[in-house]
């Protein structure tokens, strides 16, 4: 739409990303689509530069946040959210900034005199240094536990709140998982090549034929452009039913281990917000399984493939189905 000034809306709060009980840094998010090259008039005509108008030569310019601020003290229900706002704000403004550089700033205004008695350099060091490693990956991890492989829309109907792969009775076929997944018993994801829906010429040539080849189109959005066989070799030489089983796995994983480091953070933050996040880990690595869980359990039904891990689900798929949450938002 080179002739119309459009803005992007990016998505601070976390309906989509664990609601407020997992810690996810959205910045890397925001910054990665400002930096996607739309290729609109040749190499490097980023989103950013369309949003600034300096692309089609617009003067009037800007960027939209949903926030939805909770009824938690803080705002956001999880202590480390707060940096999406940040971050937001930050981008909003200089788009070219580093989200890692933005992290640090958030973090040392934030945490850091929670503990006056530890070093200026000790505490970067070992609490920021830390979890800084943290903050940078938690948005890929999240990926990993939940919608893996270019996944979209599991999440259950109505209040978004957990896994929900099989929902088929909205109103509409745009508001039914299914409708994305597309799982059969020949493989997994939407084709939107030309062979498709055919949503790819939405894009210009070159990025549309980047991901209309499976060789060409990055994992990371793999089963958003095509319909995969399960046992389609990947490039890391796994099949597709095997690699998509370890980015679930990993995904839990890589939250267990982040409990770990949390606990060695103790020395460096005050006790209320270093039990509170504590706490917050200890469900976030609960809903990773039940997302792991719920999602492989469904999706075994049409590759009928046994999971690859010692640690196999200890609930059937009937149990995960049969959750009911009728005090989460929307219900």
């Amino acid at each position: 739409m080179p002739k119309t000034p459009i803005m992007p809306e990016f998505q601070i709060t976390h309906e989509y990303l664990g609601q407020a009980t997992h810690l996810v840094y959205s910045g890397t998010l925001f910054k990665e689509t400002l930096d996607a090259d739309t290729y609109a008039k040749g190499k490097g005509s980023t989103v950013s530069k369309v949003m600034d108008g300096s692309l089609d030569n617009h003067e009037l310019t800007g960027v939209a946040g949903v926030a939805n601020i909770g009824s938690d003290r803080n705002w956001c229900g999880h202590p480390f959210l707060q940096a999406n706002w940040y971050a937001f704000g930050r981008l909003a403004w200089n788009y070219e900034l580093d989200p890692e550089k933005i992290a640090e700033e958030w973090m040392y205004s934030t945490f850091r005199n929670s503990k006056e008695n530890v070093s200026d350099e000790v505490w970067k060091e070992s609490f920021m240094g830390n979890m800084m490693e943290l903050m940078m990956f938690s948005r890929e991890n999240m990926i990993r536990y939940m919608t893996p492989l270019g996944l979209n829309h599991i999440m259950s109907y109505g209040h978004h709140y957990g896994p929900a792969p099989w929902v088929d009775f909205g109103s509409r076929p745009d508001w039914n998982c299914t409708y994305y997944h597309r799982a059969d018993s020949i493989g997994l994801g939407f084709d939107r090549t030309a062979t498709g829906s055919d949503a790819i010429s939405q894009y210009t040539p070159s990025v549309s034929a980047m991901f209309s080849d499976l060789k060409t189109c990055p994992d990371d959005y793999l089963l958003w452009f095509h319909h995969v066989k399960w046992d389609y070799k990947m490039r890391s030489g796994e099949t597709l039913w095997k690699e998509l089983c370890q980015k679930y796995y990993l995904g839990v994983e890589v939250v267990r281990s982040t409990q770990i480091v949390w606990e060695n953070m103790h020395p460096y933050i005050d006790n209320q917000r270093f039990e509170q996040v504590k706490m917050l880990l200890t469900v976030q690595e609960k809903e990773a399984v039940w997302w792991r869980n719920a999602c492989l359990l469904y999706f075994q039904t049409f590759s009928k493939m046994p999971i690859p891990f010692d640690e196999k689900p200890d609930k059937t798929l009937e149990y995960y189905k049969t959750l009911k949450f009728p005090y989460a938002p929307g219900n």
